[in-house]
């Protein structure tokens, strides 16, 4: 084999642990994501109406809103990386 070779191979296998690196890593962000929104949901569930009625009139609200539906687009993205992920794996194992 070829030096060349070799360091192509040698990036590759550096290029797939990145990529397994960052998918363990969102893959923690959204779960924490998700976590602290059961949190949220949880708490409001003990308020008030007329608190529930008044927390969610407001800008940060909103904003919750809007983060949460990013964040479930974003978990639709990571589980596309991670069927990459895994045929690029498939690709690189050595025939049998």
């Amino acid at each position: 084999m070829s030096e060349q070779q070799e360091s192509h191979e040698a990036s590759g296998e550096a290029n797939v642990e990145q990529a397994q690196l960052a998918h363990s890593i969102i893959e923690s962000l959204l779960e924490h994501t998700r976590v602290i929104s059961d949190l949220i949901a949880l708490m409001a569930q003990t308020l008030d109406e007329e608190t529930t009625k008044a927390l969610t009139q407001t800008p940060v609200w909103a904003a919750y809103l809007d983060s949460r539906r990013s964040m479930e687009r974003t978990r639709q993205d990571v589980e596309r990386f991670a069927s990459l992920m895994k045929t690029m794996n498939e690709e690189r194992k050595p025939p049998d």
